[in-house]
């Protein structure tokens, strides 16, 4: 959520943010229904000073105009909670429509109107050359025995069961990543997988990405996709100290999301699972742009480190403006090698978004001026897995089908090579 007040001085920046994210939205109607509130809200206030002048003047009006007053007075009564009624429901359709109101881009945002407009930054590591016929990362996953293909048959497509080596290998990489993290200084949390609606408003999933969300029936909580939903609600309605900024979190849930509109797309492995594993990196911070900005490359740099520790070779991508989504600043992408399709794949993605999370979830510090400001967060992956096994397996593949164990992760498996389940 932005802020209203600039909102009403600085329409055309927001009209602009509107166009270069391709947000469905009617900027006039929002600032025509805003005008409504605030004329119920002036007139709401009119008739309060009204009926408490009537009030004042009853007990000293001679008899005979008292009930002219006191009749006058129910008048005001009745239309106040006409008016009353009429702001909370124009209040209600106000939010709905600020709540999808973009944070304007950063200067330095690729303009474009999907991610064929992102742009790359640099490259890191050199995609592998085999000296044998590689195998894509299903084929490696059968010829070991390492998944359990009848798991479609107990619980549907896009999931996945994982045996022998690999199965704690993938245990291996989410200790590895929280232990990474808090050597890094952030305070590592195991959270729910579910959260209270209030929350996915807050990060911005509702009301945009409701549909890649599953509510659990019978209740008011929904199925978490990552566990910045949790992490970013934590302190929220609280007043944090400036001194208390920095909040570093590294956070791990399973992680659900429906892949709505994804029919058809990596239905084959693990790429695009319903299920999978995520350790998130989370930050908030003081209301300023260097703050954020340091912030930002902190965690850049944490996911670089985490893949270079894996030894895999990736790239870095300035996402544009169309594809960045409306609560982004800034958003720059990490992707990695996938021999198998001769292309790299995404596995990170470090947001910053000033205080557009902050206003929606109430996230809020004390300056040393004692002003009370929204923070400003950002998110990243630190590591998110089975996706990061495809570039494990793929890219780490020897000629006789097991897998090399990167250095960083022999402590963590007790050996340097994956071998077959038998």
């Amino acid at each position: 959520m932005v802020d209203l007040k600039h909102l009403r001085r600085n329409p055309e920046v927001y009209r602009e943010a509107i166009r270069l994210k391709g947000v469905a939205l009617d900027l006039d109607a929002l600032l025509a229904l805003d005008a409504e509130v605030q004329g119920l809200k002036a007139r709401l206030q009119e008739l309060q000073t009204e009926r408490n002048r009537i009030a004042k003047e009853v007990p000293k009006a001679p008899p005979e105009a008292r009930s002219d007053l006191v009749a006058r007075g129910k008048a005001l009564a009745e239309e106040a909670k006409r008016v009353e009624e009429a702001l909370r429901e124009k209040e209600a359709q106000l939010w709905e429509l600020l709540l999808k109101v973009p944070l304007p881009p950063w200067p330095g945002a690729p303009v474009g109107p999907d991610d064929s407009a992102n742009v790359e930054i640099k490259r890191v590591g050199a995609p592998p050359e085999f000296s044998f016929p590689p195998l894509d990362h299903v084929s490696l996953l059968e010829k070991n025995g390492w998944w359990e293909p009848r798991i479609s048959q107990v619980s549907g497509s896009r999931t996945y069961a994982l045996r022998g080596d690999l199965a704690l290998y993938e245990l291996a990489l989410i200790r590895f990543a929280m232990d990474f993290m808090v050597r890094k200084g952030y305070t590592p949390l195991t959270l729910p997988s579910y959260a209270r609606e209030k929350a996915f408003i807050g990060t911005g999933h509702f009301p945009a990405a409701r549909d890649q969300v599953w509510p659990i029936a019978g209740t008011d909580l929904y199925l978490t996709g990552t566990a910045e939903v949790v992490l970013n609600a934590l302190h929220s309605g609280e007043i944090l100290q400036q001194e208390e900024l920095p909040k570093r979190y590294a956070g791990y849930a399973p992680a659900f999301r429906s892949e709505a509109g994804s029919f058809g797309k990596d239905v084959r492995g693990l790429m695009r699972v319903h299920q999978f594993h995520k350790v998130e990196q989370y930050v908030l911070t003081e209301a300023s742009l260097e703050a954020s900005d340091q912030a930002f490359q902190e965690l850049l740099q944490n996911a670089e480190e985490i893949l270079k520790l894996l030894e895999l070779p990736y790239r870095l991508l300035e996402v544009s403006t169309g594809d960045m989504g409306p609560g982004k600043w800034r958003q720059v992408d990490l992707e990695v090698w996938v021999p198998s399709e001769g292309r790299y794949r995404e596995t990170h993605s470090c947001s910053a978004l000033l205080d557009w999370q902050a206003r929606r979830a109430d996230l809020r510090y004390r300056d040393k001026e004692g002003r009370v400001q929204y923070a400003y967060t950002l998110n990243n992956t630190a590591l998110a897995t089975p996706r990061i096994l495809v570039m494990l397996l793929e890219n780490h593949q020897l000629p006789d089908g097991r897998v090399r164990v990167p250095e960083a992760l022999v402590p963590y498996l007790g050996k340097e090579v994956l071998e077959p389940c038998v």
